[in-house]
């Protein structure tokens, strides 16, 4: 693909300077955790650390990705509240928080001005 982009297109494309940037997360459960307390807790990780973030989640129960609820990128003060917010759960024996990331080219390096 040609390098030499007009602005319009870098934009469309997520990329350069409009690159945006989210991060990967996985839970550990304890062991035998009730199915109903996971759904309590997906809904509290939700409300608490998702949304009052102004963030997004896509994925599962166990695994999944965070971009900002709007267009632009996830801040590292919000990947280190998340990761605070999960560290303090009870129903969680472990999670990993990835660094920062391009959210629609993940094996992009993160460009300077993201």
């Amino acid at each position: 693909m040609a390098t030499n982009r007009s602005r319009r297109l870098r934009k469309k494309l997520c990329v350069d300077e409009f690159q945006e940037l989210g991060f990967e997360l996985s839970f550990q459960y304890q062991q035998g955790l009730a199915s109903d307390a996971v759904q309590a807790f997906l809904t509290r990780f939700l409300d608490q650390a998702i949304e009052a973030n102004g963030l997004a989640y896509t994925g599962c129960d166990d695994f999944g990705f965070v971009c900002l609820a709007r267009r632009g990128s996830v801040s590292e003060a919000q990947r280190v509240a998340v990761e605070a917010w999960l560290k303090q759960q009870a129903e969680l024996s472990g999670s990993t928080v990835s660094a920062l990331q391009d959210a629609w080219y993940p094996g992009q390096p993160i460009h300077a001005s993201a």
